[in-house]
């Protein structure tokens, strides 16, 4: 009998960075991908895997949808002429029909639209929004009772097996 590994899930090769805070912090229940408008010493850093997703959330102003807060910083051999602004506001590019239903539900009361992560995809900078509610504390331990309830349960059905 072979020994079961208990390593992390492996993360696709395709993926840049993952926000694994907000699946904690909120409650999504839909999720829209997303381009980047990005400069180019952005697109090196990021394939140099250099991004943080925690402190970033998305806002749609006057018809356009945009990243605030999401870090990219320039990796030390960027060009010296470009001044680098780590956290810059960057547009997102969706269809119009998108943003008008991410603009009617973040209207609503308490909806907010959070970046999931940041993967490639055909050789472009793609982002994973989410459309959620924020989550209570008594929320997050629900949900931290029933992860474990799951976990437990497995464990006793392996045993009994």
């Amino acid at each position: 009998m072979r020994a079961v590994s208990k390593k992390k899930p492996k993360i696709p090769s395709n993926v840049i960075a993952v926000n694994r805070k907000a699946r904690h912090d909120f409650a999504l229940e839909d999720t829209f991908e997303a381009g980047l408008a990005l400069q180019g010493w952005e697109v090196k850093s990021l394939r140099a895997g250099r991004l943080s997703l925690q402190e970033a959330y998305v806002v749609v102003r006057r018809g356009q949808a945009w990243l605030i807060g999401a870090n990219i910083p320039p990796l030390p051999s960027a060009s010296t002429h470009v001044q680098a602004d780590p956290v810059r506001t960057r547009k997102l590019l969706l269809h119009k029909a998108e943003i008008n239903r991410l603009t009617g539900a973040t209207e609503r009361e308490g909806y907010t639209l959070i970046p999931l992560q940041m993967y490639w995809k055909r050789g472009r900078a793609k982002l994973q929004i989410g459309l959620g509610k924020g989550k209570k504390k008594h929320d997050k331990r629900e949900t931290k009772k029933q992860q474990d309830w799951n976990r437990q349960k497995e464990r006793l059905l392996k045993h009994k097996v």
